[in-house]
């Protein structure tokens, strides 16, 4: 790592500007969470650091975009460890995994597992930084989809038990008239409930009413 101007896009920027997107650094080495957090407070990055994985498990996070940039090895946990824990405390953050020569197989692995890139050590800290931009992006992006599903399960508890019936038959490919018969109420109150259903969604047409299904619709075990 060393010292230079640095190559940052402006689409690239994953932060609205009165919000800072956050960088945790998980390694034991004191001097290198410092000249990350060097590194990526010179691109307007916060970090938090860490000097082990449990720090971080036990650590209260910020509801911020961000990601996690992650020694492979670690006096408490690998990398591998380290992340089926994330999955089971549901912690949605990207990961990028650093390496040391010899970790390639375990990184390889962490990557089939979710991981968004590897960085060999030494890395230059524009491969860093870029790494560090897509998994921010794709945190972003995560977090956009969560707060669409949420805001269409709202919507959706405000059906009536009559209306989640209906916007299910309808989005399964059934018509008005089998609707009707499987529910055992006439056509024209069909029709009335649907399209309830899709004022209140916020469906403009039968293909949003789909999508907007296919969240709300329990997933198989």
């Amino acid at each position: 790592m060393g010292g230079g101007r640095y190559r940052i896009w402006p689409w690239q920027m994953p932060f609205e500007t009165n919000h800072r997107a956050v960088v945790h650094v998980v390694d034991d080495d004191a001097s290198l969470r410092g000249a990350l957090e060097s590194l990526f407070d010179s691109v307007g990055l916060a970090t938090q650091g860490y000097g082990a994985a449990r720090d971080f498990l036990n650590a209260s996070l910020p509801d911020e975009p961000g990601c996690i940039v992650i020694d492979i090895r670690l006096p408490d946990m690998s990398g591998l460890e380290f992340q089926a824990q994330l999955t089971q405390r549901g912690v949605g953050l990207p990961v990028i995994m650093m390496t040391g020569y010899g970790d390639i197989p375990m990184t390889v692995r962490a990557m089939k597992r979710g991981a968004v890139d590897f960085l060999p050590k030494p890395f230059r800290d524009q491969d860093m930084l870029d790494a560090v931009m897509v998994a921010i992006e794709r945190d972003r992006q995560r977090r956009t989809a969560d707060d669409d599903a949420s805001r269409i399960q709202q919507r959706f508890g405000t059906l009536s038990g009559r209306q989640q019936q209906v916007m299910m038959l309808v989005t399964s490919g059934k018509m008005n008239k089998q609707i009707a018969g499987d529910l055992g109420i006439s056509e024209i109150t069909a029709k009335i409930h649907r399209g309830a259903a899709m004022r209140k969604m916020g469906a403009r047409t039968l293909a949003d009413l789909v999508r907007m299904a296919e969240v709300v619709k329990p997933k198989a075990p």
